[in-house]
């Protein structure tokens, strides 16, 4: 049996990328809760159900960053007890409730935008269009400190989807806002919050999907065992691969293992790093591979020797 994990060297360099992207994301969310605590003022008075949907919207903003940066702080700590990759799947479960978040706000600002439709109440829109636009300014900010972070974490992308769409949502209110100045079509703040309904319905969506598919242990997006299994039975000396599984620890983290056999008069360790660079080549850096001699099926007592020698799914006759 064999583990490879990540050397020292990879380790630090996750650390430093770690320590930039808590600066990144602390800076964001300083501008975002100023921004919002003057956005709730403006709102009330303006009775603008858009700029208050974008203040909840940027709440939620402001605390995906932070469960972010907790995330960021649990998944940093070594393994520990029981807990033997430690504590990076955090990460994900952050993630996972940014999208859930998303998803029940949308749901809520859905009600109320049809409530304010049917009956809309009189709206400040020059108000409405001077705090959009400054909204708009202030998350092009905070969406450019994000975009610097590393957005192959899920729990960094989690927290910039939740930002992005803050940023098309003061656009469409911006939009809105100008209407309401120009025309007088009041029920444009409704048809706004509708807007950024949409859009963080897309995004929560596919959050909630993707942190799924790593708390059920799926094998990453185009590194399905299916396709793997196959390209390892090809390698030279080797007879059979079953027992083949491929899951993430966290995002960017996938791992493999699988129980190989190698066909006699071979050196099992040499096959072993064969297949860890193959799988290296794949991006997959955290392998486990159980690697034996194919049985003498002239030995195996009750076993007929076609049997013996058959390979499973992932495998090859030998």
């Amino acid at each position: 049996m064999s583990g490879h994990e990540h050397g020292h060297g990879h380790g630090h360099g996750h650390a430093l990328s770690a320590e930039a992207d808590r600066k990144w994301l602390t800076g964001a969310l300083v501008l975002l809760v100023t921004f919002m605590a003057g956005e709730v003022v403006v709102g009330i008075v303006a009775q603008s159900l858009a700029l208050i949907s974008d203040a909840a919207h940027m709440l939620t903003d402001a605390m995906s960053i932070v469960l972010a940066l907790i995330a960021m702080r649990l998944a940093a700590r070594p393994p520990k007890g029981g807990y033997s990759y430690g504590l990076k799947r955090a990460e994900i479960l952050s993630a996972q409730a940014n999208g859930l978040t998303l998803l029940l706000l949308a749901a809520w600002l859905t009600y109320e935008a049809i409530h304010r439709f049917l009956d809309p109440p009189e709206v400040g829109g020059a108000l409405v269009l001077v705090t959009a636009l400054v909204g708009v300014a202030v998350n092009l900010v905070a969406t450019w400190m994000l975009s610097r972070a590393n957005r192959s974490s899920l729990n960094v992308e989690g927290a910039f989807q939740h930002i992005l769409n803050d940023l098309f949502a003061f656009i469409a209110t911006a939009v809105a806002g100008l209407v309401m100045v120009t025309t007088g079509f009041v029920q444009a703040d409704a048809i706004a919050t509708l807007v950024v309904v949409a859009l963080m319905v897309k995004a929560g969506v596919g959050l909630v999907r993707a942190s799924g598919r790593v708390l059920l242990e799926a094998a990453p997006a185009g590194l399905e065992p299916e396709r793997v299994g196959p390209v390892l039975a090809k390698s030279p000396h080797v007879s059979e691969v079953h027992d083949l599984h491929i899951w993430e620890i966290t995002s960017g983290m996938p791992a493999a293992s699988a129980h190989v056999l190698v066909v006699p008069g071979h050196d099992c360790h040499t096959v072993r790093a064969e297949l860890e660079e193959l799988l290296h080549g794949l991006g997959i850096m955290h392998t486990t591979l159980q690697v034996d001699h194919t049985p003498d099926p002239y030995l195996v007592i009750g076993r007929p020797a076609s049997e013996a020698a058959r390979g499973d799914v992932h495998g090859r006759p030998s």
